[in-house]
């Protein structure tokens, strides 16, 4: 491919289209984005085969992690235009009940949020609500990637406890 054999390209598209379309499905959550992805991968892939080192890794893996790599920007930049911070969101009023299912959950949420260390709220909030990935809050943050899995483990571990007390109390 690197000297522009399009047979080389087809072969590569045969190989690995079907498994690269799953994923994308998966990330995307759309077949008709995935379907796009996969079109933009395969052109980038095209365009910069001369860029593959196999002491790198397989050609497969090399494929795989330019689609992840592409669909996480995709994500983001859909989900860049709706970050909106936990104690800023202004959920609409029940309309019959003041005491409806949905009402409590989402109160119940943001009051577990509110108890967790700062640290670990800090963290659960960019994974989930901003759409980072684990390296650019350790990058943002300046701490090691080890210790942004720890916290974001110890904070989900925590809401799930705080939940359930919640919802064992009746609150």
């Amino acid at each position: 491919m690197a000297e522009g054999d399009r047979g080389a390209m087809a072969e590569l598209y045969d190989r690995y289209s079907g498994a690269l379309m799953a994923i994308g499905q998966r990330l995307l959550r759309s077949e008709r984005e995935a379907e796009d992805l996969l079109h933009d991968v395969f052109l980038e892939v095209w365009r910069h085969a001369a860029d593959y080192d196999p002491a790198r890794g397989s050609v497969r893996s090399w494929v795989v992690m330019r689609l992840r790599s592409r669909a996480l920007d995709r994500l983001k930049s859909v989900t860049h235009t709706r970050v909106v911070s936990l104690e800023t969101v202004d959920l609409p009023e029940p309309t019959t009940q003041p005491e409806t299912a949905a009402h409590l959950d989402h109160q119940q949420v943001r009051d577990a949020l509110q108890q967790l260390p700062a640290d670990q709220r800090i963290v659960l909030e960019q994974a989930y609500f901003e759409g980072l990935s684990l390296s650019e809050i350790a990058a943002q943050q300046g701490a090691p990637l080890g210790t942004i899995k720890s916290r974001l483990a110890r904070a989900l571990q925590r809401l799930r406890e705080i939940l359930h007390e919640f919802h064992e109390g009746g609150g």
